[in-house]
Protein backbone atom coordinates (compact mmCIF):
# COMPACT_ATOMS: atom_id res chain seq x y z
CA UNK A 1 0.00 0.00 0.00
CA UNK A 2 1.48 3.02 -1.26
CA UNK A 3 1.47 6.68 0.71
CA UNK A 4 -0.79 7.90 -2.12
CA UNK A 5 -3.07 5.46 -2.82
CA UNK A 6 -6.71 6.10 -2.36
CA UNK A 7 -7.99 4.48 0.83
CA UNK A 8 -11.39 4.46 2.34
CA UNK A 9 -12.21 3.96 5.77
CA UNK A 10 -15.87 3.26 6.93
CA UNK A 11 -17.19 4.52 10.15
CA UNK A 12 -14.11 6.91 10.32
CA UNK A 13 -16.29 8.83 12.98
CA UNK A 14 -16.54 6.01 15.45
CA UNK A 15 -13.83 3.97 17.90
CA UNK A 16 -11.80 2.54 15.45
CA UNK A 17 -12.34 4.38 12.55
CA UNK A 18 -11.53 7.57 13.73
CA UNK A 19 -7.71 6.12 15.16
CA UNK A 20 -7.27 4.94 11.91
CA UNK A 21 -8.03 7.84 10.37
CA UNK A 22 -5.47 10.17 12.73
CA UNK A 23 -3.15 7.02 12.49
CA UNK A 24 -3.17 7.09 8.63
CA UNK A 25 -2.89 10.56 8.23
CA UNK A 26 0.49 11.29 11.12
CA UNK A 27 2.57 8.58 9.13
CA UNK A 28 2.00 10.08 5.80
CA UNK A 29 -0.87 8.67 4.09
CA UNK A 30 -2.45 11.57 1.87
CA UNK A 31 -5.61 9.74 0.04
CA UNK A 32 -7.42 9.01 2.88
CA UNK A 33 -11.28 8.65 2.39
CA UNK A 34 -13.07 9.41 5.58
CA UNK A 35 -17.00 7.90 5.84
CA UNK A 36 -19.35 8.73 8.28
CA UNK A 37 -23.23 7.87 8.78
CA UNK A 38 -23.75 11.11 7.38
CA UNK A 39 -22.07 10.89 3.93
CA UNK A 40 -23.48 7.03 3.63
CA UNK A 41 -26.57 5.05 4.58
CA UNK A 42 -24.34 1.61 4.54
CA UNK A 43 -27.53 0.04 5.13
CA UNK A 44 -28.99 0.69 1.62
CA UNK A 45 -27.23 -0.90 -1.15
CA UNK A 46 -27.67 1.59 -3.58
CA UNK A 47 -26.45 3.88 -1.85
CA UNK A 48 -23.19 2.10 -0.57
CA UNK A 49 -22.50 1.34 -4.28
CA UNK A 50 -22.81 4.45 -5.56
CA UNK A 51 -20.30 5.48 -3.11
CA UNK A 52 -17.65 3.69 -3.92
CA UNK A 53 -17.97 3.96 -7.59
CA UNK A 54 -17.58 7.77 -6.74
CA UNK A 55 -14.81 7.43 -4.38
CA UNK A 56 -12.94 4.51 -5.96
CA UNK A 57 -10.74 3.29 -3.21
CA UNK A 58 -8.12 1.41 -3.52
CA UNK A 59 -7.82 -0.01 -0.52
CA UNK A 60 -10.29 -0.04 2.30
CA UNK A 61 -10.85 -0.52 6.18
CA UNK A 62 -14.42 -1.65 7.17
CA UNK A 63 -15.30 -0.77 10.72
CA UNK A 64 -18.68 0.54 10.69
CA UNK A 65 -21.28 -0.80 12.74
CA UNK A 66 -24.08 -0.72 15.22
CA UNK A 67 -22.24 -1.68 18.11
CA UNK A 68 -23.48 -1.80 21.51
CA UNK A 69 -22.19 -2.93 25.25
CA UNK A 70 -23.42 -6.50 26.96
CA UNK A 71 -26.97 -5.39 27.94
CA UNK A 72 -27.54 -3.45 24.29
CA UNK A 73 -26.66 -6.45 22.46
CA UNK A 74 -29.51 -8.54 24.81
CA UNK A 75 -32.15 -5.92 24.37
CA UNK A 76 -31.82 -4.99 20.83
CA UNK A 77 -30.62 -8.42 19.31
CA UNK A 78 -33.39 -8.21 15.69
CA UNK A 79 -31.76 -4.63 14.86
CA UNK A 80 -28.40 -5.96 15.78
CA UNK A 81 -28.51 -8.66 13.80
CA UNK A 82 -30.38 -6.73 10.71
CA UNK A 83 -28.28 -3.78 10.43
CA UNK A 84 -25.02 -5.22 11.03
CA UNK A 85 -25.59 -8.22 8.45
CA UNK A 86 -26.90 -5.18 5.64
CA UNK A 87 -23.73 -2.87 6.46
CA UNK A 88 -21.08 -5.94 6.01
CA UNK A 89 -23.01 -7.26 3.15
CA UNK A 90 -23.41 -3.86 1.21
CA UNK A 91 -19.90 -2.93 2.08
CA UNK A 92 -17.97 -5.92 1.28
CA UNK A 93 -19.89 -6.55 -1.98
CA UNK A 94 -19.23 -3.03 -3.01
CA UNK A 95 -15.80 -3.43 -2.34
CA UNK A 96 -15.59 -6.66 -4.97
CA UNK A 97 -17.75 -4.94 -7.72
CA UNK A 98 -15.40 -1.70 -8.06
CA UNK A 99 -12.32 -3.42 -8.13
CA UNK A 100 -10.63 -2.99 -4.38
CA UNK A 101 -7.28 -4.37 -4.25
CA UNK A 102 -8.01 -5.29 -0.42
CA UNK A 103 -10.83 -4.90 2.06
CA UNK A 104 -9.38 -5.33 5.94
CA UNK A 105 -12.51 -5.42 8.42
CA UNK A 106 -12.84 -5.27 11.83
CA UNK A 107 -14.17 -8.75 13.58
CA UNK A 108 -15.03 -8.80 17.18
CA UNK A 109 -13.81 -11.65 19.33
CA UNK A 110 -17.58 -12.51 20.23
CA UNK A 111 -17.31 -14.45 16.80
CA UNK A 112 -15.87 -17.21 19.51
CA UNK A 113 -17.75 -20.12 20.60
CA UNK A 114 -19.22 -20.63 24.16
CA UNK A 115 -17.64 -22.46 25.76
CA UNK A 116 -14.52 -22.22 24.39
CA UNK A 117 -13.65 -24.93 22.82
CA UNK A 118 -9.79 -24.10 23.96
CA UNK A 119 -7.52 -21.36 25.02
CA UNK A 120 -6.27 -19.47 24.45
CA UNK A 121 -8.69 -18.90 21.03
CA UNK A 122 -7.05 -19.64 17.75
CA UNK A 123 -8.89 -18.38 14.44
CA UNK A 124 -9.38 -21.88 13.39
CA UNK A 125 -12.00 -22.64 16.05
CA UNK A 126 -14.32 -19.30 15.63
CA UNK A 127 -17.00 -22.12 13.69
CA UNK A 128 -16.64 -24.65 16.20
CA UNK A 129 -19.99 -23.52 18.39
CA UNK A 130 -22.33 -21.04 19.33
CA UNK A 131 -21.46 -17.75 20.82
CA UNK A 132 -21.99 -17.00 24.01
CA UNK A 133 -25.77 -15.90 24.23
CA UNK A 134 -25.98 -12.28 25.81
CA UNK A 135 -24.15 -11.86 22.04
CA UNK A 136 -25.11 -14.48 19.94
CA UNK A 137 -26.99 -11.86 17.18
CA UNK A 138 -24.31 -9.29 17.02
CA UNK A 139 -21.48 -12.10 16.70
CA UNK A 140 -23.74 -14.29 13.72
CA UNK A 141 -23.95 -11.05 12.15
CA UNK A 142 -19.78 -10.96 12.48
CA UNK A 143 -19.64 -14.48 11.53
CA UNK A 144 -21.64 -14.32 7.98
CA UNK A 145 -19.20 -11.42 7.32
CA UNK A 146 -16.60 -13.38 7.63
CA UNK A 147 -18.43 -16.44 5.35
CA UNK A 148 -18.82 -13.97 2.51
CA UNK A 149 -15.19 -12.98 2.69
CA UNK A 150 -14.29 -16.90 1.82
CA UNK A 151 -16.83 -16.98 -0.49
CA UNK A 152 -15.55 -14.01 -2.57
CA UNK A 153 -11.98 -14.98 -2.11
CA UNK A 154 -13.37 -18.32 -4.12
CA UNK A 155 -15.08 -16.63 -6.35
CA UNK A 156 -13.88 -13.36 -7.28
CA UNK A 157 -10.47 -13.87 -5.73
CA UNK A 158 -10.78 -10.85 -3.06
CA UNK A 159 -7.99 -10.21 -1.17
CA UNK A 160 -8.72 -9.76 2.91
CA UNK A 161 -7.98 -9.35 6.40
CA UNK A 162 -10.73 -9.98 9.27
CA UNK A 163 -9.51 -8.75 12.06
CA UNK A 164 -10.86 -10.55 15.48
CA UNK A 165 -10.73 -8.18 18.30
CA UNK A 166 -10.25 -8.08 22.07
CA UNK A 167 -11.82 -5.47 23.92
CA UNK A 168 -11.31 -1.94 22.51
CA UNK A 169 -11.40 1.13 24.06
CA UNK A 170 -10.44 4.78 23.88
CA UNK A 171 -11.47 8.27 22.65
CA UNK A 172 -14.74 8.67 20.65
CA UNK A 173 -15.89 5.39 22.40
CA UNK A 174 -19.84 5.10 23.23
CA UNK A 175 -20.07 6.73 26.91
CA UNK A 176 -23.61 5.25 27.65
CA UNK A 177 -23.68 3.16 30.87
CA UNK A 178 -26.76 0.95 29.72
CA UNK A 179 -25.79 0.14 26.62
CA UNK A 180 -21.77 1.06 25.91
CA UNK A 181 -18.83 -1.48 26.20
CA UNK A 182 -17.21 -1.97 29.82
CA UNK A 183 -14.40 0.61 29.65
CA UNK A 184 -16.61 3.44 28.48
CA UNK A 185 -19.55 2.99 30.60
CA UNK A 186 -17.11 2.82 34.00
CA UNK A 187 -15.35 5.70 32.58
CA UNK A 188 -19.32 7.58 32.61
CA UNK A 189 -20.64 6.29 35.91
CA UNK A 190 -16.72 7.13 37.81
CA UNK A 191 -17.56 10.57 36.34
CA UNK A 192 -21.21 10.94 36.72
CA UNK A 193 -20.93 9.27 40.45
CA UNK A 194 -17.78 11.93 41.39
CA UNK A 195 -20.28 14.64 40.46
CA UNK A 196 -22.85 14.04 42.51
CA UNK A 197 -20.88 12.62 45.49
CA UNK A 198 -22.52 9.05 45.12
CA UNK A 199 -21.21 5.37 45.50
CA UNK A 200 -20.16 3.63 41.55
CA UNK A 201 -22.42 0.60 40.99
CA UNK A 202 -20.40 -1.73 38.78
CA UNK A 203 -22.30 -4.78 36.98
CA UNK A 204 -21.44 -8.24 38.10
CA UNK A 205 -18.78 -9.19 40.48
CA UNK A 206 -15.78 -8.43 38.57
CA UNK A 207 -14.26 -12.08 38.16
CA UNK A 208 -14.99 -11.57 34.24
CA UNK A 209 -11.61 -11.84 32.28
CA UNK A 210 -10.25 -10.04 29.12
CA UNK A 211 -7.69 -8.77 26.81
CA UNK A 212 -8.11 -5.27 26.52
CA UNK A 213 -6.41 -2.76 23.78
CA UNK A 214 -5.94 1.07 23.92
CA UNK A 215 -7.70 2.28 20.55
CA UNK A 216 -4.31 4.06 19.34
CA UNK A 217 -2.38 0.43 18.99
CA UNK A 218 -5.60 -0.62 17.46
CA UNK A 219 -5.00 1.30 14.34
CA UNK A 220 -1.08 0.68 14.36
CA UNK A 221 -1.96 -3.34 13.88
CA UNK A 222 -4.75 -2.74 11.64
CA UNK A 223 -2.62 -0.67 9.22
CA UNK A 224 -0.12 -3.32 9.59
CA UNK A 225 -2.74 -6.62 9.13
CA UNK A 226 -3.64 -4.43 5.69
CA UNK A 227 0.04 -4.55 4.74
CA UNK A 228 1.14 -7.76 5.58
CA UNK A 229 -2.00 -9.80 7.07
CA UNK A 230 -4.63 -12.34 5.18
CA UNK A 231 -7.50 -14.14 6.25
CA UNK A 232 -9.06 -14.11 10.33
CA UNK A 233 -6.97 -12.07 12.76
CA UNK A 234 -6.68 -12.51 16.40
CA UNK A 235 -6.06 -8.63 18.16
CA UNK A 236 -4.76 -8.54 21.54
CA UNK A 237 -2.06 -6.89 23.85
CA UNK A 238 -1.43 -10.45 25.28
CA UNK A 239 -2.59 -9.40 28.73
CA UNK A 240 -6.12 -10.46 29.85
CA UNK A 241 -7.43 -8.15 32.93
CA UNK A 242 -10.20 -9.10 35.03
CA UNK A 243 -12.76 -6.57 35.27
CA UNK A 244 -12.24 -5.99 39.01
CA UNK A 245 -8.75 -4.67 37.89
CA UNK A 246 -10.08 -2.08 35.05
CA UNK A 247 -12.61 -1.01 37.77
CA UNK A 248 -9.62 -0.22 40.49
CA UNK A 249 -7.25 1.16 37.94
CA UNK A 250 -10.15 3.92 36.63
CA UNK A 251 -11.11 4.37 40.54
CA UNK A 252 -7.42 5.14 41.55
CA UNK A 253 -7.39 8.26 38.10
CA UNK A 254 -10.81 9.02 39.28
CA UNK A 255 -9.71 9.18 42.88
CA UNK A 256 -12.92 6.88 43.70
CA UNK A 257 -11.25 4.22 44.92
CA UNK A 258 -13.62 3.88 48.18
CA UNK A 259 -17.38 4.13 46.18
CA UNK A 260 -17.36 1.18 44.68
CA UNK A 261 -20.29 -0.96 45.07
CA UNK A 262 -20.86 -4.37 42.86
CA UNK A 263 -23.97 -5.13 41.80
CA UNK A 264 -23.51 -9.74 41.58
CA UNK A 265 -27.27 -9.88 40.51
CA UNK A 266 -26.09 -8.05 37.06
CA UNK A 267 -24.87 -9.84 34.14
CA UNK A 268 -20.39 -11.10 33.74
CA UNK A 269 -20.55 -12.11 29.81
CA UNK A 270 -18.26 -14.90 29.36
CA UNK A 271 -16.30 -15.70 32.04
CA UNK A 272 -13.01 -16.14 30.18
CA UNK A 273 -11.38 -14.86 27.07
CA UNK A 274 -8.35 -14.90 25.76
CA UNK A 275 -6.68 -15.04 21.85
CA UNK A 276 -3.98 -16.71 20.51
CA UNK A 277 -1.70 -13.97 19.04
CA UNK A 278 0.76 -16.01 16.82
CA UNK A 279 0.25 -14.08 13.55
CA UNK A 280 0.33 -10.27 14.59
CA UNK A 281 3.38 -11.47 16.72
CA UNK A 282 4.38 -12.89 13.32
CA UNK A 283 4.36 -9.31 11.81
CA UNK A 284 6.31 -7.67 14.68
CA UNK A 285 3.08 -6.09 16.23
CA UNK A 286 3.77 -5.00 20.02
CA UNK A 287 1.17 -2.71 21.66
CA UNK A 288 3.44 0.87 22.72
CA UNK A 289 0.62 1.92 25.50
CA UNK A 290 0.29 0.16 28.80
CA UNK A 291 -3.81 -0.70 29.75
CA UNK A 292 -3.29 2.35 32.10
CA UNK A 293 -2.04 4.71 30.20
CA UNK A 294 -4.88 3.90 27.39
CA UNK A 295 -7.24 4.59 30.45
CA UNK A 296 -5.29 7.54 32.01
CA UNK A 297 -5.66 9.14 28.03
CA UNK A 298 -9.52 8.29 27.50
CA UNK A 299 -10.18 9.64 30.79
CA UNK A 300 -8.86 12.41 30.22
CA UNK A 301 -10.46 12.94 27.00
CA UNK A 302 -13.73 12.01 28.52
CA UNK A 303 -13.22 15.11 31.31
CA UNK A 304 -12.44 17.82 27.94
CA UNK A 305 -15.58 16.50 25.92
CA UNK A 306 -17.98 17.41 29.06
CA UNK A 307 -16.21 20.57 29.79
CA UNK A 308 -16.73 21.56 25.96
CA UNK A 309 -20.65 20.21 26.09
CA UNK A 310 -19.59 17.57 23.88
CA UNK A 311 -20.91 14.86 26.39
Amino acid sequence: MEKKDRILITGAKGLVGSALTEHLKSVGYTNVIELGREDCDLIESGSTLKFFEDAKPEYVFHSAARVYGIMGNMKNKALSFYDNVMINTNVVDAAQKVGVKKITVMGTGAVYPYPSPGLPLREEMIFLGEPHPAENSYAHAKRAMLAMLVAYEESYKMEWAYAVSCNLFGPRDKFDIEFGHVVPSLIKKFYDAKIKGENVVVWGDGSAQRDFMYIKDTARVALAIMEKGRGATNLGSGNVYRIKDIVDMIAEISDMTDKIVWDAEKPNGQDYRAYDLTKINSIGFKCEYTIRQGLEETWNWYLNQVAEGKQ
